[in-house]
């Protein structure tokens, strides 16, 4: 039988608990700050360097607030834009293009402008954005036979690579069509195979805007001039990225010279086939121009109302530089393909020695209210300036990720976990000492 012991008097008040309950609390506060301990340290911000890794420019957090100040607002602003480095070299002088851009491919940095959000004629340029959402449809062996449905509505004037309707062509001759000749033939029977022409246009449409391209209103498949067709010179470098990162658009772009196959000539006589040109001489070197080292691709154009327009692509040393010029108004032969040339010369000299004033790349879009301009009402009364990167209109940075990240957050689980090892040492101790004065 057990005997009631009446509680020894002394100095320090002690509250009386039920026995084991200060240890599960213990244990609960353990395990709580282990919990925590690890998502905390691994969102804590890494101590700010003096410098980047390798001693290159500063990427501090004021750094990135400066580049996405002069991403929010640089290419919205009419004239010129660059912001070089110490021993960056200038621009080059005698460019009178109405609008240009040159641009990185892999990084999506633009590395200078001028008008980028111009919204000017395309002409044939227009045909990168076509291939960019048809070409993925139809596999390159794919063999049509073209009837004259297939070619309706080309405007007059049109290029033509030669397609003749009761012919059999594989898909991949009606692209080589499409970039070597800018046959506007060859883009509608791929329209037509792709539903319709309208189907085309209004996928082209949806196209653009998913890659951010606000500034382009897709009348035509192919380039040729209606009223209210547009793009702009940042639109054009954008298809041009998104269209170099599929093989197949890259071979097609950069094929200097193939054999299309043939029909029947203006004299009735059959010829199984003939050989086609790329129109691009900065590629092929012809024409007075020198071709350009390292070219590979991308697209020129040309209509009365759009004047020459081109976007082109190098690589050296393992960087691509792609440059986009809209209507050179020097009046001099070529001017568009000298431009160009410049441009290209500049950016692989200057890639690493300027401050970007916008990207190309994609994020989500984040639309920006009061910025919009009647000239810009199918820009969803976004102005440029409010581009997010190349999907939307408010260019923007993805929050910077701590290069600690990987190493604290392993710590800071391995901190929690000794915390967790306490707690059940805790209750151990705590039990015992429960059960020893119980004996």
């Amino acid at each position: 039988m057990n005997a009631f012991r009446p509680a020894r008097p002394s100095g320090r008040h002690r509250p009386v608990l039920p026995t084991g309950l200060p240890a599960a609390a213990l244990a609960a506060a353990c395990c709580l700050a282990a919990l925590s301990a690890g998502p905390a340290a691994a969102a804590a911000p890494a101590p700010a360097s003096a410098s980047a890794p390798g001693g290159g420019q500063d990427t501090s957090a004021a750094d990135a607030s400066t580049r996405m100040t002069a991403d929010s607002t640089l290419l919205s602003e009419p004239g010129v834009h660059v912001m070089p480095h110490s021993g960056a070299p200038d621009l080059p002088s005698g460019l009178s293009a109405l609008s240009w851009t040159v641009s990185d491919a892999r990084t999506g940095q633009v590395l200078a402008a001028k008008d980028a959000h111009r919204r000017l004629p395309p002409a044939s340029t227009l045909k990168t954005l076509f291939a960019d959402t048809v070409l993925p449809r139809f596999p390159a062996g794919l063999r049509h036979k073209v009837e004259d449905s297939d070619l309706a509505g080309l405007g007059d004037g049109s290029s033509l690579v030669g397609v003749q309707p009761g012919q059999t062509y594989t898909v991949s001759d009606l692209w080589r069509g499409v970039f070597l000749a800018s046959g506007n033939d060859a883009v509608h029977v791929l329209a037509n195979m792709n539903g319709s022409v309208a189907k085309t246009v209004s996928e082209m449409q949806a196209k653009a805007r998913m890659l951010g391209a606000m500034d382009t209103h897709v009348v035509t498949p192919d380039g040729y001039d209606e009223p209210g067709q547009l793009s702009s010179a940042y639109d054009l470098a954008v298809f041009a990225r998104a269209g170099l990162a599929n093989p197949d658009f890259a071979r097609y772009a950069a094929t200097k010279d193939s054999q299309f196959p043939g029909g029947y000539d203006a004299q009735g006589s059959y010829v199984s086939s003939f050989g086609i040109e790329n129109t691009n001489r900065l590629l092929t070197g012809e024409k007075g121009v020198t071709a350009y080292p390292g070219l590979v691709g991308v697209k020129n154009g040309y209509t009365t109302n759009a004047g020459n327009t081109l976007v082109a692509a190098a690589r050296k040393s393992g960087r691509t530089i792609i440059v986009s010029v809209m209507n050179p108004q020097s009046g001099e032969t070529n001017a568009v393909y000298t431009e160009a040339a410049k441009l290209l010369d500049w950016g692989f000299a200057a890639a690493d020695r300027t401050t970007s004033v916008g990207t190309l790349n994609a994020a989500a879009p984040v639309p920006a209210a009061g910025t919009g301009t009647s000239a810009d009402a199918d820009r969803s009364g976004t102005s440029g300036a409010a581009r997010k990167g190349d999907r939307a209109p408010q260019e923007a940075h993805a929050a910077p990720v701590s290069s600690r990240s990987a190493v604290a957050s392993p710590t800071a689980w391995a901190v929690g976990g000794a915390l967790v090892l306490l707690a059940a040492a805790s209750v151990v101790v705590l039990r015992r000492r429960g059960a020893a004065k119980n004996r």
